[in-house]
C-alpha cells in the first residue's frame, strides 16, 4: 500500500519460501555429521564463486574507480556519526554468528581438547578477510556502473543496503556476454548461502531442544519437521508484498538486540560462575557492591555520554563520572573488606573478586577446550561487557530524521517506517529477549526442562569419541547478505563457514 504496509501474500513467494526450508529439513534431519558434509559444499563452491565473479569484475571498465572509493578512509564519520560503532558491532554479531547460539551448538559436538580458542580466531578472521575480498568485487562492480552510466562518483548510483548487492550485481552482469548464466550463478551463491545460514540457525536451535529433559527422546526427523515448519510460518511475512521492508526492519532490531544478548552472555561468564564461592568467600555485600560498582558506573557514563547536548561536554563528563564512580564504589567494596577482618590480605581478596572466579573457570575448561590465554579471562570480565552496554545505549540514543524533518529516536523510528507492524514487531522482539533474560534469573525452573536429561548423555554429546564427534567440529557462520555502512562509507558482508 501507500504507507508500504502488506497488503497480499504472494503464492510464487511462498512456493520459494516452502522449497527453501524443505532444503534446509534435509540439510538437519540426518544429523550433524551429514550437516558438516553439507556444509563444505555450501560455503566451499560459493567461494569459488566469490573469487570468479571477483576476477570478472576487476577486469571491467571503471573498476579501479569503485576499488579507489571502497579503500579511502572517512574517519571523521566514526565521530561525526556514532552509532556507525553500534552498527558495526552488531554487524559483526550478526556476520560471525555471535549470540545466536550456532557456535555453541555446533562446539558442542566437538571431541575432548578441540582447541577451541584457536578455532574461534580461525572463524573471526576468516569472515573478516572474506568480507574483505567480497568488498573489492562488489565496489569494482559499482565502479563499473558508475562508468556506463556516466556518474562521477559511485555515491551518485541508487544503490544502498540490500541494494549493493541484490541490485547492483544483476545489473553489471546482465550487462555483460553470456549475461542471463552469471545471473544463474549469482543467485545460485546467494541461495547456497542462504541456506548455510538457515541451518546453522536452525541447528541451534534444535541442539538445545534435542538436548532437553523434554524433547530428547523425540527422534530428530521429527524434531527437525516441527522446527522447520514453526520457522516455515514465521518466515511466511516475508513472502507478502511488503517482505524485504519486514526484513529489513527485523534485521535491525535483531541485530540491535544482539549487543545486550552478548552482554549478558558474558556477564552470565564473567560475574555469575561460581558467585556462590565468591559471596561464601567475600560476602554477600561484597560481591553485589562490586558488581553494581562495575555496570553502575558504565551506566551513569551513559547517560552522561548521551544525555548531554554538548558533544565534547558530554565526552569529558562521561569519562569524569566512569572514572569518578568507579573510584568511590570500589573504595566502598575496600571499606567492606576490611570489615570482614585481618584473615586474608586485601590483595588476595580483590584478586579473588577480580580473576578468581574466571581464572577457575579458565582452568575447569582447558582440559576439554585446549588452551585459553589469560586475556580471555581478562577480556571476558572487565571489557567486553562493559563495551556492549556502551554500544547498546549508542544504538539506543542514535537518531534519525521523520519525514517532518524532526530529530527521533532510530529505535522506533527506523527508516520511517510506519510503527505497525514494522517498529512493533521490531520492539518485541527487544522486549522479548528481555524477557528471556530476566526470567531466568528470576525464575530458572521456568527452563528446567531445557536442562541435559542427565549427567551420562552430557558426557557422551561433549565429549565424544571422534568416531561420534562431527566432522562439522568447528563452523563459523555469517548471516549477513547485505552491505552496511563503514570506513568508506559502504561495505559488504558475506557468510562464511569454516568447516
Amino acid at each position: 500500500g501507500s504507507d508500504l504496509r502488506p497488503t497480499r501474500i504472494i503464492g510464487k513467494n511462498v512456493g520459494y519460501c516452502f522449497l527453501a526450508w524443505v532444503v534446509v529439513y534435509l540439510c538437519l534431519c540426518f544429523g550433524v555429521k551429514t550437516t558438516g558434509r553439507i556444509a563444505y559444499f555450501t560455503m566451499g563452491f560459493p567461494v569459488v564463486l566469490l573469487f570468479l565473479f571477483l576476477g570478472r569484475s576487476v577486469t571491467l571498465e571503471g573498476a579501479q574507480v569503485g576499488i579507489d572509493e571502497y579503500l579511502k578512509s572517512n574517519w571523521e564519520v566514526l565521530t561525526e556519526r556514532p552509532e556507525v560503532w553500534s552498527r558495526a558491532v552488531s554487524q559483526i554479531f550478526f556476520s560471525v554468528g555471535i549470540a545466536f547460539g550456532i557456535m555453541t551448538a555446533y562446539g558442542s559436538y566437538c571431541k575432548k581438547g578441540e582447541p577451541a580458542f584457536v578455532n574461534s580466531c580461525v572463524v573471526a578472521i576468516s569472515n573478516c578477510l572474506f568480507s574483505f575480498i567480497a568488498g573489492f568485487a562488489v565496489f569494482a562492480t559499482l565502479g563499473y556502473l558508475a562508468t556506463i552510466a556516466g556518474a562521477d562518483s559511485i555515491s551518485e548510483l541508487e544503490f544502498a543496503s540490500f541494494g549493493l548487492v541484490f541490485g547492483s550485481w544483476p545489473v553489471a552482469l546482465g550487462t555483460l556476454p553470456g549475461g542471463p548464466h552469471w545471473i544463474r550463478l549469482f543467485f545460485f551463491m546467494l541461495f547456497l548461502l542462504g541456506i548455510d545460514s538457515a541451518f546453522s540457525l536452525m541447528e541451534g536451535c534444535l541442539t538445545i531442544v534435542y538436548d532437553s529433559k523434554l524433547f530428547h527422546n523425540v527422534p530428530r526427523k521429527i524434531a527437525s519437521g516441527v522446527l522447520i515448519f514453526a520457522a516455515f510460518l514465521l518466515s511466511l511475512m516475508y513472502a507478502t508484498d511488503a517482505g524485504l521492508i519486514f526484513l529489513d526492519a527485523v534485521d535491525y532490531y535483531i541485530n540491535f538486540v544482539m549487543l545486550l544478548v552478548g552482554c549478558f552472555e558474558c556477564f552470565a561468564v564473567g560475574f555469575l560462575y561460581r558467585i556462590e564461592d565468591q559471596i561464601a568467600s567475600l560476602g554477600a555485600e561484597v560481591v553485589s557492591s562490586y558488581i553494581t560498582t562495575t555496570f553502575g558506573s558504565v551506566i551513569i557514563a551513559c547517560f552522561l555520554w548521551f544525555g548531554i547536548g554538548d558533544a565534547e561536554a558530554a565526552l569529558w563528563a562521561g569519562f569524569v563520572g566512569l572514572v569518578l564512580c568507579y573510584t568511590l564504589g570500589m573504595a566502598f567494596v575496600t571499606y567492606l573488606m576490611k570489615k570482614k577482618g585481618p584473615e586474608r590480605s586485601l590483595g588476595t581478596q580483590h584478586y579473588e573478586l577480580y580473576m578468581g572466579n574466571v581464572m577457575q573457570l579458565r582452568e575447569d575448561i582447558r582440559e576439554h577446550c585446549g588452551h585459553l590465554p589469560v586475556v580471555w579471562a581478562v577480556l571476558i570480565k572487565h571489557f567486553i561487557p562493559q563495551i556492549l552496554l556502551i554500544m547498546f545505549a549508542l544504538g539506543a540514543n542514535a537518531t534519525t530524521v521523520d519525514t517532518d524533518g524532526n530529530s527521533v529516536k532510530v529505535f522506533g523510528h527506523y527508516e520511517g517506517y510506519v510503527a505497525w507492524p514494522y517498529q512493533v514487531l521490531g520492539i518485541l522482539t527487544v522486549v522479548f529477549s528481555g524477557f528471556l533474560v530476566v526470567s531466568s534469573l528470576l525464575f530458572p525452573r521456568l527452563y528446567f526442562y531445557l536442562d541435559m536429561p542427565n549427567e551420562e548423555r552430557d558426557t557422551k554429546r561433549v565429549f565424544a569419541s571422534p568416531p561420534e564427534a562431527t566432522e562439522a567440529t568447528m563452523k563459523g557462520s555469517t548471516q549477513n547478505h547485505d552491505a552496511d555502512v563503514g570506513g568508506s562509507g559502504m561495505s559488504e558482508s558475506v557468510e562464511e563457514h569454516v568447516a
